[in-house]
């Protein structure tokens, strides 16, 4: 008996090439056939839209949704079903050239052979040459009116733009006409020689339009016959500034800001000893109080008779050699 392997139901059949006139096959393959069907009547009705002038047959390019595939179950193969130009997408533009392409046309013969599909079905699966030709030539129409009507747009958009620039540049220069208008009526003998300088200009206040287009500091104040009164200098004293040469603060060493703080400041705050004696204390507070030495006083001096009446650690030899073994370490050792 015969092992056939039907790559459309996707299971090895022990009958042979009988399993193809089964209801399971059959009924799969009507199935996979519908299926086709309706993408290539989206595909025909695309064609006539765009062959008729009307429909949206152009389109951004959007990779989420002009990116599919569409099975097709002749060849065996995902064809792509919208087709790509620069940053435009043509719908079903892809699955019709592939249905058009004379590969198609030999793989859909041959499984119409192989599966025994009746054969006026199979022009509703296939596109002349004829039709797709008129379907690229409206879709090359499409195209060129689409990006028309993209460069019109572009066209108004810069226009828009100049525009407002042109706004923006008599703005300003209608500001600075106003500006310079009393500067120009009023010179140096209309102003009092005792009328106190203005502080506020017009040119510090901020001027509408770009920093690039600011007016320029007015230095006319200085012509005017006003006397100044040197006042001193207002640095600190001791120190200078990047004006009067001395060397930034960032380039100034820790070590010498550090002697000044602590030469014009007191410390503040306990010490580092303080504060590891205060450690140790809290440290001792956790042990028990009635420990062996919890009285002990660390601080005080004893003098050579604190020694024990017994030997040393190990309690080995008598006890006055260990008085004498720890005066000689010491160096103290008396004469007899």
């Amino acid at each position: 008996m015969a092992v056939h392997y039907c790559g459309l139901c996707r299971r090895t059949s022990f009958a042979g090439r009988r399993h193809r006139y089964s209801a399971a096959h059959r009924r799969r393959l009507q199935e996979a056939l519908a299926r086709l069907q309706e993408e290539v009547a989206a595909a025909r009705a695309a064609a006539a839209a765009a062959a008729a002038g009307d429909g949206d047959t152009v389109r951004p390019y959007d990779p989420a949704e002009h990116d599919r595939r569409v099975w097709c179950l002749c060849c065996g193969r995902g064809v792509r079903r919208d087709e790509r130009r620069g940053g435009l997408a043509l719908p079903r533009a892809g699955l019709l050239q592939h249905l058009a392409g004379s590969e198609h046309r030999r793989e859909t013969a041959r499984f119409w052979r192989e599966n025994k599909v009746e054969e006026e079905l199979r022009e509703r699966f296939l596109v002349s040459a004829e039709e797709y030709e008129r379907f690229a030539g409206a879709m090359e129409r499409e195209v060129a009116a689409y990006q028309q009507r993209e460069d019109e747009r572009i066209r108004q958009m810069a226009a828009g733009i100049r525009e407002a620039e042109r706004r923006q540049r008599e703005t300003v220069q209608a500001a600075l006409q106003l500006q310079t208008e009393p500067e120009v009526g009023a010179g140096p003998s209309a102003r009092s020689p005792h009328a106190a300088p203005e502080r506020d200009s017009p040119q510090d206040t901020e001027q509408p339009g770009p920093s690039g287009m600011q007016a320029a500091p007015d230095f006319a104040w200085m012509e005017s016959g006003q006397t100044l009164t040197f006042i001193g200098h207002q640095g600190a004293e001791g120190k200078g500034n990047v004006h009067t040469g001395a060397r930034p603060p960032w380039l100034t060493e820790e070590e010498e800001e550090e002697e000044e703080e602590d030469g014009g400041k007191q410390q503040i705050g306990p010490s580092y000893e303080e504060f590891l004696k205060q450690k140790e204390k809290q440290k001792l507070k956790k042990l028990p109080a009635e420990r062996v030495g919890a009285n002990f006083d660390h601080t005080s001096q004893t003098g050579e008779g604190w020694l024990p009446s017994f030997g040393r650690v190990w309690n080995h030899g008598r006890r006055w050699q260990s008085r004498h073994q720890f005066r000689t370490e010491a160096g103290g050792k008396k004469k007899r």
